[in-house]
């Protein structure tokens, strides 16, 4: 399971009250995007909530793909997000605090833990499969970048 799809929309119960209409509490599902992020739903947030959306949106959501926000590039943004903070320093907890601060949008610490585990293997895998194949260019990037995960 991708870790996107563990990011959850922080304080679900109240967005869906504001919103008038029930929608899945999985930042990026396909109905949470649709109604979060179309203008008839964002008019209907509290100021604070919508200045976080439309951060989210921002950061996120903007590329030029036709099926967008359905195209995969959110995903694969906020998977760059969370490495960038990881390699500031932070760790699973201080992550949760920061997407919850920036975005409204919270996980669990072991899920964000997890996840930076499994970047940090595939990296290795990476750069074992480099040296291999004689790119050791590639493996010293992917070294580098892997130390910075940890």
């Amino acid at each position: 399971m991708a870790i996107t799809d563990k990011i959850y929309v922080k304080n679900h119960q109240q967005l869906v009250s504001q919103l008038e209409t029930s929608f899945p509490k999985g930042a990026f599902k396909g109905a949470t995007l649709d109604i979060l992020f179309q203008g008839e739903g964002l008019a209907k947030l509290d100021d604070a909530s919508q200045d976080r959306v439309l951060d989210f949106a921002e950061d996120f959501l903007d590329c030029d793909c036709q099926a967008n926000p359905h195209c995969g590039c959110p995903e694969r943004k906020f998977v760059a997000y969370l490495l960038e903070l990881r390699e500031q320093g932070l760790g699973p907890d201080a992550v949760v605090d920061v997407m919850s601060d920036d975005y409204l949008l919270y996980a669990y610490p072991g899920d964000v833990l997890s996840f930076l585990d499994d970047s940090v293997r595939t990296l290795e895998a990476v750069e074992t499969l480099a040296e291999v194949d004689g790119r050791d260019d590639v493996a010293e990037e992917v070294q580098q970048r892997r130390n910075r995960l940890m």
